[in-house]
């Protein structure tokens, strides 16, 4: 899908529940917000399909796979004010990468509109962008686990290992581009959780605003600052990899920083946060050391505990090194591995 920037096809005309939102051709009655963060706000919305010739509805645009259009009309709509060129080009990006993949473990992108609005600053002209998805009203992981961990309640294994498996499955469709895409924010806050009766839960990674082709050759201090800088601002601390930390002068940096982040994601499966995060609580903690020195402290967990061998898993997941982790193909052999052992 291309970008549009006419101010005709799209407008807001209300923050709270009640207003509309046009994303090119199609009408959103806004229904609440259901969320926000930065400059982002995330509203669910319903579409208003007219009765006479005013517009022909989502479902009839031939880039909407029909799979993912809404029985009852509604959707997520993200909307980002942008206030800068720099900010500009980065939704433009987080656009471009969205629509590149195509997998029911990665939320699609339906629909977008990016327009020109009149800035604060007299004759000054920002912009707003608005993205459309599938909505997942049950939110997203980490909403799941902070509800959970209020009732001192876990996940049983076998859901740790489904829902893991179905993150290895979107993450394995991203790193096998050409070239591989890293996602580079695999956290909870970013996996949709849906529930389905008598299934195990739908996960959906989401958020491909940091994702970037995966592989890169550093051979200088410089480069090396610059993504050390870069994934400060991108990547989410307790989930981000040793050599994004601290990035050698000569290195391959590669898809494996996602792997590493799979491992502190799993954790949070099992327990409701990442690995590292307990040092945030300590007396001259320090995350960055507790991270490059894979330091981690196992949470009290259920009765019975959680099986050495998904431990272990984690472990091997956690390495520093990133030549000696494992890639997203012995990741899933693992798991099914597992799965098939725990079903039983």
């Amino acid at each position: 899908m291309g970008c549009s920037f006419s101010g005709l096809n799209a407008f807001y005309d209300a923050v709270n529940a009640g207003g509309d939102a046009w994303i090119n051709e199609n009408r959103f009655r806004i229904l609440r917000q259901l969320g926000e963060g930065g400059f982002a706000y995330v509203y669910l919305v319903k579409e208003v399909v007219s009765d006479g010739g005013g517009g022909g509805g989502l479902a009839k645009k031939k880039s909407v796979d029909p799979s993912h259009i809404s029985d009852d009309g509604t959707y997520a709509m993200k909307k980002i004010l942008i206030q800068s060129e720099e900010q500009l080009e980065l939704v433009r990006e987080e656009i471009r990468v969205s629509s590149l993949f195509n997998h029911p473990n990665l939320l699609p992108l339906l629909d977008h509109a990016i327009i020109a609005v009149k800035g604060a600053q007299q004759g000054s002209r920002n912009h707003e962008a608005y993205l459309l998805f599938p909505v997942h009203l049950d939110g997203t992981l980490l909403d799941v686990t902070k509800v959970m961990q209020t009732k001192k309640e876990f996940f049983p294994t076998i859901t740790v290992l489904h829902i893991f498996r179905q993150l290895c499955a979107g993450l394995k469709h991203m790193h096998n581009f050409d070239p591989p895409y890293a996602h580079n924010d695999v956290k909870p806050g970013n996996v949709l959780i849906t529930h389905r009766k008598g299934q195990q839960p739908l996960a959906i990674l989401m958020d491909f605003g940091s994702a970037r082709p995966a592989r890169k050759e550093i051979r200088s201090r410089a480069e090396a600052l610059q993504i050390q800088e870069w994934a400060t601002e991108h990547c989410s601390a307790p989930f981000r990899a040793p050599e994004l930390w601290d990035c050698p002068s000569d290195a391959n940096i590669d898809e494996r920083t996602d792997i590493w982040s799979l491992g502190c994601t799993l954790y949070a499966i099992m327990y409701g946060s990442s690995p590292f995060e307990y040092v945030l609580g300590e007396s001259g903690g320090s995350l960055q050391l507790a991270v490059m020195n894979a330091q981690i402290k196992w949470s009290s967990g259920p009765d019975p505990p959680y099986p050495e061998p998904l431990r272990q898993f984690v472990v091997w997941m956690l390495q520093p090194q990133p030549a000696v982790r494992p890639n997203i193909d012995n990741i899933i052999i693992h798991v099914d591995k597992l799965i098939s052992k725990y079903s039983s």
